[in-house]
């Protein structure tokens, strides 16, 4: 177990952790640190208590000193100067051309470094910018490039609520927000609606997803243990059975199409999950056999046994070598030659006559005529 103290460098930045050493601090106090970026003053707000060595970043800087009046007033100088750096760097960006939005000039409390927030589509090569600035200002300068969250953080603003952003008011870091959670939440999916101000969907998507999650409860959810009908399942009112359309989890309401077409919301404790669709499936089967005529029952009765019959024949083995193998071959070819000459010799004994049909039909016509100029013979009757 250690004693620490939480500083925090922004109104709605991280909250990094410190030893309070010798000193005895408060909650709102300024006080002087060592940080990544030099020295910084930062406020308490997190009064010294004793915390797990686990959640401690080790190793854990001490405080140098509370910071007294002449702190304050460098800190205030500051100020003034970040707004006199911020204009000197939308002049230098504007003469390069450079497709980049300055967000916000940041002087660290020591005066080492100044740091330019920017934001921009794509990458963008800085590097004559930052020679031209440390030219004038005779200091490290340092360009981050930022996205549209910490951009509408840095500024600030009024979202679609009326209320300051939360991320400019106490969010100390953006959680993560998916499409899955307005839907969860059954909210129009209209981009418009969901988006705050930086284009993005609302960080407040995220304060009500754990009421929704299955196997999870919220504090309001553990008062009442009634756990919420599916949606699609069908349930029993006091008005009757139906099935489940939507739900409404901050008031516990179900809405509720029932049998006779009607739609009820109930709550959730005035709704009982009931198991009538096999009931009603086991009816409507008892009942269609006598709704048939008697000739149809046979026919159906009939056509059962036939498939009965067909199901229990051995199937034929679809592999064409199987099926060779289990018929018996003939002996050389020699009936097949057989049948063939069979096939060709007509059945009266007579051999065919040659030639097409129209050649058949000109002799049979020009023999008609020699018999007619040859007059009646001792032969004919």
């Amino acid at each position: 177990m250690q004693t620490i103290i939480g500083v925090r460098f922004k109104k709605a930045g991280k909250i990094y952790y410190y030893s309070p050493g010798q000193l005895d601090i408060e909650l709102g106090d300024n006080v002087i640190v060592d940080t990544a970026r030099g020295t910084e003053c930062g406020v308490t707000v997190l009064a010294p208590r004793e915390v797990e060595d686990s959640e401690i970043v080790k190793p854990l800087k001490v405080v140098h000193r509370i910071a007294s009046d002449q702190d304050l007033q460098r800190l205030a100088e500051n100020r003034e100067r970040e707004k006199e750096a911020f204009a000197v760097c939308e002049q230098k960006i504007a003469d390069r051309g450079l497709a980049m939005k300055l967000v916000e000039v940041e002087y660290t409390f020591d005066m080492n470094k100044i740091i330019f927030y920017f934001t921009a589509d794509g990458r963008i090569d800085f590097r004559e910018l930052v020679k031209d600035l440390a030219a004038v200002f005779r200091t490290r300068i340092e360009l981050r490039q930022i996205g549209v969250r910490d951009e509408a953080k840095l500024r600030g603003g009024i979202g679609c609520c009326g209320r300051p952003l939360c991320c400019a008011s106490f969010l100390g870091e953006f959680a993560p927000v998916s499409i899955k959670m307005a839907k969860d939440q059954n909210l129009s999916l209209n981009p418009t609606k969901i988006s705050g101000i930086c284009g993005r969907l609302m960080c407040c998507l995220k304060y009500e997803e754990e009421c929704y999650k299955n196997g999870e409860m919220c504090n309001n959810c553990q008062l009442h243990q009634t756990e919420a009908p599916e949606q699609g399942s069908r349930v029993r009112t006091d008005e009757g059975h139906g099935r489940v359309i939507s739900l409404n989890e901050q008031r516990r309401t179900a809405t509720i199409l029932l049998d006779n077409t009607r739609t009820v919301v109930k709550t959730w404790d005035d709704v009982v999950a009931a198991e009538v669709e096999d009931d009603v499936v086991v009816e409507v089967e008892s009942d269609e056999p006598q709704r048939r005529p008697e000739r149809q029952r046979r026919s159906a009765s009939a056509g059962n046994e036939e498939h009965d019959s067909r199901s229990q024949r051995p199937r034929r083995s679809r592999n064409r070598g199987e099926r060779n193998d289990r018929r018996p071959r003939r002996n050389g070819g020699e009936e097949n030659e057989e049948r063939q000459t069979r096939s060709r010799r007509p059945r009266d004994g007579h051999r065919r006559p040659r030639g097409n049909a129209k050649s058949r039909s000109r002799d049979n016509r020009s023999g008609e005529n020699r018999s007619a100029d040859r007059g009646p013979q001792p032969g004919d009757k």
